[in-house]
């Protein structure tokens, strides 16, 4: 099948849109729709101004999020073939087993169609709301144990773990068809890419890295699944792109350098901003989606953050250009084993006049790569 392409789900209401834009998606050819699992956005409510960003004068705040589970169960009865995921839930918010029962019903309503993405989880949506986010990495080491022990049988099962402990535990609904839905980790350092090798069907990184370092990131995921005694061949490997197309490159640069996409940024850890000779907007010492919360950063500290991340950070940390550079770019990640590409986009956060036109060059950049 080659390279296959995902896009963004609606996040916000009204719920005719989500459904209008799945559909389109799978009509432009796209092959799966991901939604966050999110309480809240990546940006602080105190920058979120027109005059910082011309969307909120349409978005009144960037923390406005469907419940993913409700939002892939109103697309799944509106597509017929689209695949759809979530990018990424987690296990502290989700017990094990409920996730394991929400992916099940979800396998039921969509006909065999969903991915579970699934990560450790980012501070901003666990410790705000008194979620212990401690041992995340652990925590969804068991989670893993948990779902796939559920989904192996329908009969009643025991574990005791560190964290969970199930006695008599059931799950009795069972797949769809003959296997449950596969799931895509996302995992970035050394630990999360071994547990991604050993428990996950795929491997979904939703944080841009250039192609050398994710292919020996990917690597690292094959060679654990091999110590596992695991078959690496039909293993699924994304490219996650927060995108900003444009007619012109030159023009993709200057929508890249306005205050919300960049803000993006702020996410990646401090050896990112070390790579190209920087520090992290925070400190030295400020670990993005482990440390970032948004809404303890006021207008002023905001802002100054923004203003001192690199133009480099930013060009490596978001993938950018028009359709014929977009696609030329995934096919450098295919050559190293990539075999699904998310292009996320965030056009419309810097340009929001360009929503419709940017989302018409991602369809090209679809065309491109199915031709």
């Amino acid at each position: 099948m080659g390279l296959t392409v995902g896009t963004g789900g609606a996040i916000m209401p009204p719920v005719e849109t989500l459904i209008k834009t799945a559909k389109r998606a799978e009509e432009r050819g796209y092959h799966a729709i991901w939604w966050p699992d999110h309480w809240m956005g990546w940006h602080p409510e105190s920058i979120w101004t027109p005059d910082v960003g011309e969307i909120a004068s349409y978005v009144p705040s960037p923390h406005i999020y469907l419940d993913p589970i409700a939002a892939m169960a109103a697309a799944a009865v509106h597509t017929e073939r689209i695949r759809l995921g979530t990018s990424v839930t987690e296990p502290l918010r989700r017990h094990p087993a409920l996730l394991a029962h929400e992916w099940i019903s979800l396998d039921h309503i969509s006909k065999g169609r969903m991915i579970l993405g699934i990560g450790a989880g980012e501070a901003e949506n666990n410790e705000p709301y008194g979620i212990d986010y401690s041992k995340q990495v652990s925590k969804l080491e068991e989670a893993l144990e948990i779902v796939r022990l559920l989904w192996s049988t329908t009969e009643k099962v025991d574990f005791k773990g560190q964290f969970w402990t199930l006695r008599d535990a059931v799950c009795g609904l069972g797949p769809y068809g003959d296997a449950p839905p596969p799931i895509w980790v996302g995992a970035l350092g050394p630990r999360m890419l071994d547990i991604c090798g050993r428990l996950g069907d795929g491997w979904m990184p939703t944080i841009m890295m250039p192609p050398e370092v994710w292919s020996a990131r990917f690597d690292a995921v094959k060679a654990s699944a091999s110590r596992a005694g695991r078959d690496t061949s039909a293993f699924d490997a994304c490219v996650y792109a927060l995108t900003i197309v444009a007619e012109t490159h030159e023009e993709a640069h200057r929508l890249l350098d306005t205050p919300i996409p960049k803000g993006y940024c702020l996410v990646a850890s401090h050896e990112t901003f070390e790579e190209y000779g920087g520090e992290h907007p925070f400190g030295p010492d400020f670990y993005g989606i482990r440390d970032y919360i948004p809404t303890r950063v006021g207008r002023e500290e905001g802002l100054r953050a923004i203003e001192k991340i690199p133009f480099e950070v930013a060009h490596a940390f978001t993938a950018h250009g028009t359709p014929d550079e977009l696609a030329a770019m995934a096919r450098e990640y295919e050559a190293r084993g990539a075999t699904h590409l998310v292009l996320q986009n965030l056009t419309p956060l810097a340009a929001p006049a360009q929503t419709g036109p940017s989302f018409r060059l991602l369809d090209a950049v679809v065309a491109a790569l199915r031709d």
